[in-house]
């Protein structure tokens, strides 16, 4: 029965990657695409993608293509929405697309999200380390892009 378990939350973390894949696709980003949901209790609560603050333009690199020091990760978005909601990410899962960095494993830590699922893994492994040194759950599920967004 188990085995019955695991196989049936594989199936559901698969596909809240692929919708934070498709939340990605808002993202007006050039180098780097990311998408976050968070999920409780089955819902989607929040939801976020890379991208400058509100009322900035939306152009996120500089013209060597640097990424803006401005810039809000995904992750940084679906959590400060929600906490401008009248929900709670306390007990949520957190589904992105790309393992999160140091800075938002720190706001992931701070808002009570307990699991963490990532589909692409990042050269520097700081945040994922951090993550788990906190006692959150942090699972790396492989996810097939869809062919038209490569």
């Amino acid at each position: 029965m188990e085995k019955k378990t695991e196989s049936r939350q594989l199936e559901i973390d698969r596909r809240y990657l692929r919708m934070a894949l498709v939340w990605a696709e808002n993202s007006y980003c050039k180098r780097r695409r990311v998408g976050a949901l968070i999920v409780k209790d089955k819902m989607i609560i929040s939801d976020g993608y890379n991208g400058t603050p509100a009322g900035f333009e939306n152009v996120c690199e500089d013209e060597n293509n640097v990424t803006k020091p401005y810039v809000l990760h995904a992750e940084a978005n679906a959590i400060t929405k929600v906490a401008a909601s009248s929900n709670s990410s306390k007990g949520a899962t957190i589904y992105v697309t790309a393992a999160p960095c140091i800075e938002c494993a720190k706001l992931i830590i701070q808002s009570g999200i307990e699991r963490v699922v990532y589909s692409e893994k990042y050269r520097i492994e700081d945040g994922s380390n951090l993550l788990i040194r906190a006692g959150i759950q942090v699972d790396f599920v492989e996810v097939e892009k869809d062919k038209n967004n490569e």
